[in-house]
């Protein structure tokens, strides 16, 4: 039934695309590209198998010549990901992590909302500095522990800090594929992350924190019950303390020495006279260097087992693809249908494209979205470059879109897996909806009021 839904899909919307004013070989271009990311949707297991076979067929057709189509797969990203995957790799090893979120667990006079606020801080700040996947990790491992100790249900726990998660990872260019994505494309700095996306990000984070305290009200209750025994019970803090040895300490180095010279990246740049977004990616690839020396014995095991080379070569071949949207045209027709449709209006035109991303990124992953999103970005940039800059609309309605729905993002799969695999429960797509679709809509909502009224945004 999936197959046969896959192919009249892909087939009505070649249809729609030849009457939509598209040429033959664009038409044949989109029904491939269509298979290849609708395929990635109904049948997740085989998404490599779905994006190997669309791009050995859009070469096999003459859509792209093999030259462009490696230049399209954005390797420039794909070695950031591998190094900052290895960094965080000894990170984890190292125990730093959860070392630093339980010197904030021991906290005097411990409540329930108190716990509330600052797994949910802790985890939209672990997403911004190592990566929403790595940080849900983390994070969901020491919820199941702590709900464990308490006895009391993981699950409004795990949904919340998935939800902090995908709002911090919009944060920073270290957050997530897709800031790296939309900063190495759009020539965008760490520092113009901080500007733009980081005062955002923490007010939709406070809203956020607020609205759950409300929501899990009678559930935060519960925890405070729970917690008020354990406030001098040693037993307690001993579940909760993880001592930092030397390994920590220097691997804390090696991160935050990182940390400051990508945030630094563009004055380096300039001073040195380098190519723009150089040492953006060049940074971590040295650090990641480092890492493999001082811990040569783990170094393999880094490469082999912390870098999710999978996604890598996922991210890699629809990269591509979406490179094959833009070379043969179809952006800029895309591009020119809704900037006739908006009417010329900035205002119309950032609607779209942050609404749009949004919504779509809670159906297919946020990585498949803003591939596809960005030739269409750059298209509407050359129409009308006095227009207000497009990359954040999509950053903000790719990342906050992602809280929709269970599969909207990466971590939201990651975590209800580990809640699944390791406590045997399953979340509803229902019960998910129900609070992921308001954070997720109020968050777009105050992005886009932001960005029409916030000087900096222009």
């Amino acid at each position: 039934m999936k197959v046969l839904a896959l192919c009249l899909t892909s087939a009505l919307l070649g249809f729609l695309g030849h009457r939509f004013g598209f040429d033959a070989k664009q038409t044949i271009i989109i029904a491939i590209f269509s298979i290849s990311i609708l395929g990635t949707l109904f049948f997740w297991d085989f998404r490599m198998s779905f994006v190997f076979i669309g791009s050995g067929v859009l070469l096999s057709v003459g859509a792209i010549d093999l030259e462009s189509f490696i230049r399209f797969a954005s390797w420039d990203v794909i070695l950031f990901l591998i190094s900052m995957m290895i960094i965080v790799g000894m990170m984890k090893d190292a125990g730093l992590f959860e070392w630093l979120l339980t010197l904030v667990l021991r906290v005097k006079h411990l409540t329930g909302a108190k716990m509330f606020v600052i797994l949910m801080a802790g985890s939209a700040v672990f997403s911004g500095l190592m990566g929403e996947v790595a940080s849900i990790i983390v994070m969901v491992t020491v919820i199941l522990n702590i709900c464990d100790f308490l006895e009391v249900d993981p699950v409004p726990l795990v949904i919340s800090a998935v939800l902090a998660t995908n709002i911090g990872s919009a944060a920073t260019v270290l957050g997530n594929p897709v800031g790296v994505l939309i900063a190495a494309r759009g020539k965008l700095s760490f520092e113009d992350f901080l500007l733009h996306a980081l005062p955002l990000s923490f007010v939709i984070l406070v809203f956020t924190i607020l609205l759950l305290l409300y929501w899990y009200r009678g559930y935060i209750k519960q925890l405070s019950e729970k917690l008020e025994p354990y406030q001098n019970d040693k037993g307690f803090l001993y579940l909760i303390s993880v001592p930092p040895d030397f390994r920590a300490r220097v691997s804390m180095a090696i991160f935050f020495i990182t940390i400051l010279l990508i945030g630094l990246h563009k004055r380096l740049e300039l001073f040195l006279g380098i190519g723009e977004n150089t040492l953006l990616i060049m940074l971590p690839v040295i650090s990641a260097g480092i890492v493999m020396i001082y811990r040569q014995d783990k170094a393999r095991h880094y490469i082999e087992r912390e870098v999710e080379w999978p996604s890598l070569l996922f991210f890699a071949f629809l990269f591509a693809q979406a490179g094959v949207i833009q070379a043969s045209g179809i952006a800029d027709v895309l591009a020119h249908k809704m900037f006739h449709l908006a009417g010329s209006s900035s205002q119309i035109i950032t609607a779209l494209v942050l609404f749009t991303s949004g919504v779509l990124s809670s159906i297919l992953d946020n990585v498949v979205t803003v591939a596809s999103f960005i030739p269409i970005v750059k298209s509407l940039d050359l129409l009308n470059p006095g227009m207000k800059p497009l990359w954040w609309p999509l950053l903000f309605g790719a990342c906050y879109g992602g809280n929709i729905t269970m599969i909207g993002s990466t971590a939201n799969i990651v975590a209800l897996g580990l809640l699944e695999k390791q406590k045997g429960i399953r979340v509803s797509f229902s019960s998910w909806l129900k609070i992921g679709m308001v954070v997720g809509l109020i968050s777009m909502l105050v992005s886009y009021f932001v960005i029409l009224f916030v000087p900096i945004y222009g």
